[in-house]
């Protein structure tokens, strides 16, 4: 039997648990009991645990020195235009600015419903092709940024790492806090020794608090990679445990000069209106990733 024909014996077995004359007598196992069955009929119909939920998404420069860290930006001011056309709150995790405001790496936290479902195949390398305006020739040149989207969630018991797994690093903090606060060292990055996967959290009041923040995000990206592989695996595809952010892994290429184009490699959507698009026009390009 398989997993799908597992999900949908265990269905049928609670939805008759449902029609007993009895089942309202214990109100807390039968709310128990009609959540799980959403969420079974959720994964039958392909929706993730986590869709409904927020979502952390961290943008990081790749190859391209000063016009990869100002794509960073420019990826960034257009999601916060998404954002808001969405109605969805964010707040600043963390933050890594160059001398020009552009962002070595920079991570949002994303409040609203439908968040990660909507934008977990935004992840990827993102390509930027224009004329620099750091390039006093005005060459065209050639930009990557990765975009990493992870679930907000408790992780289950398979997730949970143990102590011995992370390396813990304390810096002063660089966010909000006041003089004081950010005067001791309330910032946390966390390493996950196995996989050297890290995050680093600086956006709350004390260091108790950016650590289970970070250990959240740590949880949530080992969820995502876990993920990632099992559903390559179902596909019989390999799956690298690190991306390059350069050349030949890109998802999607934002083309500026010599002519204008948004196409997204793996859905085949093009769209002319480059502006339109910087602009959080982006619904094309995520309702054609719901079939990925």
């Amino acid at each position: 039997m398989n997993d799908k024909e597992t999900k949908e014996q265990k269905l049928t077995g609670l939805e008759a648990m449902m029609s007993r004359a009895d089942f309202w007598n214990d109100k807390v196992e039968a709310q128990r009991v009609i959540k799980e069955i959403q969420t079974l009929k959720d994964e039958l119909a392909g929706v993730g645990k986590y869709d409904k939920g927020g979502a952390v998404m961290t943008i990081f420069s790749g190859a391209g020195g000063d016009d990869a860290e100002d794509f960073s930006k420019i990826l960034v001011e257009m999601y916060l235009k998404l954002f808001q056309k969405k109605g969805w709150q964010y707040s600043v995790v963390h933050k890594n600015e160059n001398d020009h405001g552009g962002y070595r790496n920079i991570t949002l936290d994303i409040e609203g419903k439908n968040i990660y479902g909507t934008l977990k195949n935004e992840s990827g390398v993102h390509r930027l092709v224009r004329v620099s305006p750091f390039n006093a020739n005005a060459k065209r040149h050639t930009s990557f940024s990765m975009v990493e989207v992870i679930p907000k969630f408790e992780a289950p018991e398979e997730i949970k790492i143990p102590d011995q797994d992370l390396r813990i690093e304390l810096s002063k903090s660089s966010g909000p806090g006041g003089q004081n606060v950010n005067k001791r060292e309330t910032a946390v990055r966390l390493v996950h020794i196995p996989t050297n996967i890290a995050v680093h959290v600086e956006s709350e009041r004390s260091q108790g608090q950016n650590k289970e923040k970070a250990l959240r995000m740590l949880e949530a990206k080992l969820y995502r990679m876990l993920e990632d592989e099992r559903k390559a695996k179902e596909k019989g595809m390999y799956i690298s445990k690190t991306t390059e952010i350069t050349w030949g892994n890109q998802i999607r290429s934002y083309v500026l000069h010599p002519y204008k184009m948004v196409k997204d490699h793996r859905t085949d959507v093009e769209v002319r209106d480059v502006e339109k698009v910087l602009d959080g026009h982006l619904d094309e390009f995520l309702e054609a990733e719901k079939n990925l």
